[in-house]
């Protein structure tokens, strides 16, 4: 192989051709740069600390580039498809966390709820979800909630709670009544057993109505006997202020009441219920009995005022005959000659409608004529004596001045059949109506 001469000076050098070596080239030696071209670098490479500055070493933003930075030659953020995702997503609540709050929260199967909330916080720990604050609240409200179970347990008194929470749930309780109220008893009969009653309309065919409420003291229960004496002498006392005419209750309608007992004593139970019911075991009332003044107009008042101050000395009638006891018989018929009397006067200066003056008038006129016999009755010397005058007045009482008074004033005009007392010196009592026993 011969070797070139260098260029003489007769063969100038092309400035744009790089210059020629004068040693033989090796054949595997990589091709010749330009060195005018613009040095070429590899994007991907990296520096001793971190990836090349495109801009050059001393490029505008410094040597290192506008971002810092990773000490060790690791990228900056992390690449699409390497180590986290590019949205991060949250960690999921535990389930068991959530099923022990729950059942702690309804302190319901709260040992359960405590078993879930320790298994919840392991679970959590190991798998690294959320929830632990929920564990830990239903831990302990289970804890609580078991505590309580087991104080009610140990003290016998889960049987009562249940007992009074049923009772309390029922939105028709016997004491949750007023008087107006109408009502059916769930079952057959209506017994000492009724706690629940369905309240319906007055209007229609109902079990009972409910004419007078007693409240009772606090305290502790003062027992069957003592709350059964109460409403029997009260409920009867306080049924002529809501049912004034007696003569509408008729024979089949009798006094009931609705008493505490020791169990709903203890819930708060303070209160008797006086109603009225059908004598008959499967009877019903159909329409309300109230009649008072809420019901009643003027006259029908003013009439039964005054018919209802007669009865209620008349129901004052002594136990022992006048042969026993004459002194307190002729003292009970004074007492009745003067009532008599009183409400006759009363009747006679109301002013009445015109097509009732003249049966009123004469109902009056009975009246003062039955006051004369009562006041000779509580003169008289002996029993023979007090007997007579005695009959003579009571044949005045519901007589038929009164059902034509009655009559006129639109109330009931059917006389009420009376009980005979075997142990009253009368042969009848007076007014009212029928003085049947009461059942609890």
């Amino acid at each position: 192989m011969s070797i070139p001469p260098p260029p003489g000076p007769h063969q100038p050098q092309d400035p744009y051709q790089p210059p020629q070596s004068p040693y033989p080239q090796d054949p595997f030696a990589p091709p010749p740069q330009d060195p005018y071209a613009p040095p070429q670098q590899d994007p991907y490479a990296q520096g001793p600390y971190g990836p090349v500055n495109p801009q050059g070493p001393q490029g505008p933003m410094g040597p290192m580039g506008p971002y810092p930075q990773a000490p060790y030659g690791g990228a900056p953020y992390p690449v699409w498809g390497q180590g986290y995702g590019p949205f991060g997503r949250p960690s999921p609540v535990n389930g068991v966390a959530i099923a022990s709050l729950v059942l702690g929260l309804l302190c319901f199967l709260p040992a359960v709820g405590l078993v879930l909330g320790i298994i919840a916080l392991v679970q959590i720990r190991k798998r690294g979800e959320r929830g632990k604050g929920m564990a830990i609240a239903g831990s302990v409200l289970s804890s609580v909630g078991l505590a309580l179970w087991v104080l009610l347990l140990a003290t016998g008194s889960s049987s009562d709670f249940w007992d009074g929470f049923k009772e309390g749930a029922s939105g028709n309780s016997s004491f949750s009544l007023a008087k107006g109220d109408c009502f059916d008893v769930p079952g057959d009969t209506f017994d000492e057993d009724v706690y629940d009653v369905d309240e319906v309309a007055c209007s229609g065919e109902h079990d009972a109505e409910v004419f007078a409420t007693v409240p009772l003291s606090d305290g502790g229960f003062p027992g069957d006997d003592h709350v059964t004496e109460v409403a029997e002498d009260k409920c009867y006392a306080l049924r002529g202020a809501y049912a004034m005419d007696p003569w509408a209750l008729t024979d089949k309608v009798d006094v009931y009441y609705l008493t505490p007992t020791a169990d709903s004593w203890s819930w708060g139970d303070r209160e008797i219920t006086c109603v009225f019911a059908n004598v008959d075991e499967k009877g019903t009332l159909t329409g309300s009995l109230r009649a008072d003044e809420t019901t009643l107009d003027a006259h029908q008042f003013a009439f039964l005022k005054a018919m209802s101050a007669v009865d209620d000395v008349l129901y004052e009638e002594p136990e022992e005959y006048a042969e026993e006891d004459l002194a307190s018989n002729r003292t009970w018929a004074g007492d009745i000659g003067d009532v008599t009397g009183d409400q006759a006067d009363s009747l006679g200066t109301h002013i009445w409608p015109t097509d009732v003056r003249q049966p009123v008038a004469a109902l009056v006129k009975d009246m003062r004529d039955a006051a004369k016999e009562w006041a000779a009755a509580a003169k008289a010397t002996d029993a023979d004596g007090f007997y007579e005058h005695y009959d003579t007045a009571y044949e005045y009482v519901d007589g038929d001045t009164t059902v034509t008074a009655r009559e006129a004033l639109g109330l009931a005009t059917t006389v009420p059949t009376y009980d005979e007392d075997s142990e009253s010196g009368s042969g009848g009592t007076g007014g009212g109506d029928s003085d049947s026993g009461l059942d609890v």
